[in-house]
């Protein structure tokens, strides 16, 4: 197993600015924020880092959205904030909470690519009429500013005379491609539309890239998460898979830096009314997650399997707007997230969902065929 990092003068500089994001996040000190989706693994590392800073949070979530034992693993109902079990398109819950709050995160989603593209109807009711319940609440009461949580899904393949992987800006000309990213460009438009000087509520949308880091489990029949995917295929002794030969590029961002993101979109003013990515504007490819991951399981295997048709080259985020407005930038490269997700994984063994150890390696490698396909 590779040996873990001395401390060294970088490792001293990334304190002093996580210090100073710390001391910027005081103005959420006793401040009221409701997130809507809070006991998914964005969610609920967002909640700990809002409490850190002296909020007072409260969390509405369905929580059905992960099998054994993912909610169990983010521990949100364990963390001290108040936690509602409840549905964003009840309007009186909501409108309850929102009458109460200071910020809000809406973070609540159908949020799987796959899943979505089965089952519009719900993708429709979840990301669609559950928007539109919270936008229309925030809007009635005195919430400061609401952060939408979007994707960089909304980016589809990039520009067509694109050639290889793109960078994505957050100004250029969205085509997305699936209806999950239809979904979620739908609710930044509805956003901006309802959120404005009128109405009274500050608005900010963050786009997130591809999220990973402990404790993510994948879901069964989803495409998504990469890391997880391959670490736990190593882990059972079967093939990492490489679809296309994984020359696919991801921007993985890790969650942790993603909550700081987020929180920092409450309460940076230069994000008002903006749209920012959230990713570390590093590209990484399927091969070298499989790369980074290997060493760890002895006599690890990696095989090469055909590209899903659709299954886009890729792209990774323009980072110029989060540092010039959130004075943000990610801290933990992939290769420290990887370690750090691996490590977590070989110290929790029961963290490998039932469903995918008792799976033949033929039923997992087919669930595993767009593993490169990140939400």
């Amino acid at each position: 197993m590779p040996e873990l990092p001395s401390l060294s003068a970088a490792a001293a500089t990334v304190d002093v600015a996580e210090e100073t994001v710390r001391s910027r996040l005081e103005k959420l000190r006793d401040a009221r924020v409701v997130v809507t989706g809070g006991g998914g693994l964005v969610g609920s590392r967002l909640v700990s880092v809002l409490q850190r800073s002296g909020a007072t949070v409260t969390v509405l979530d369905r929580m059905d959205a992960y099998p054994e034992p993912g909610h169990e693993l983010f521990g949100v109902a364990r963390g001290g904030a108040r936690l509602v079990v409840g549905d964003v398109r009840d309007a009186d819950t909501v409108g309850a909470l929102l009458r109460r709050a200071d910020f809000v995160v809406h973070a609540a989603a159908y949020a799987d690519v796959a899943a979505c593209t089965r089952r519009p109807d719900i993708a429709f009711r979840a990301n669609v009429e559950g928007t539109q319940v919270v936008l229309e609440q925030a809007a009635r009461s005195a919430v400061c500013r609401l952060v939408l949580v979007s994707s960089a899904s909304v980016y589809g393949d990039g520009t067509p005379a694109g050639e290889g992987p793109q960078v994505f800006h957050e100004d250029q000309p969205l085509f997305p491609v699936s209806v999950y990213a239809n979904s979620k460009l739908w609710a930044e438009h509805q956003t901006r539309l309802m959120l404005n000087a009128a109405s009274g509520t500050e608005y900010a949308v963050v786009r997130y890239f591809s999220v990973y880091g402990e404790p993510q489990i994948p879901k069964q029949g989803s495409h998504s998460w990469m890391v997880p995917w391959l670490s736990l295929q190593a882990r059972l002794g079967r093939p990492m898979r490489l679809n296309g030969g994984g020359v696919q590029v991801r921007d993985l961002v890790h969650v942790d830096d993603v909550a700081e993101a987020t929180a920092l979109a409450l309460t940076e003013e230069q994000m008002a009314s903006q749209t920012v990515n959230i990713g570390t504007g590093v590209p990484t490819s399927v091969r070298e997650v499989a790369d980074l991951i290997a060493p760890y399981f002895p006599g690890a295997r990696r095989i090469v399997t055909p590209r899903p048709e659709g299954d886009p080259i890729g792209g990774y985020a323009s980072t110029g707007r989060a540092r010039e407005l959130l004075r943000w930038q990610a801290g933990i490269d992939v290769r420290k997230g990887v370690d750090r997700y691996v490590r977590w994984l070989l110290a929790t063994p029961d963290a490998t969902p039932r469903w995918l150890a008792g799976a033949t390696e033929e039923v997992s490698g087919a669930t595993e065929a767009g593993a490169a396909e990140e939400a």
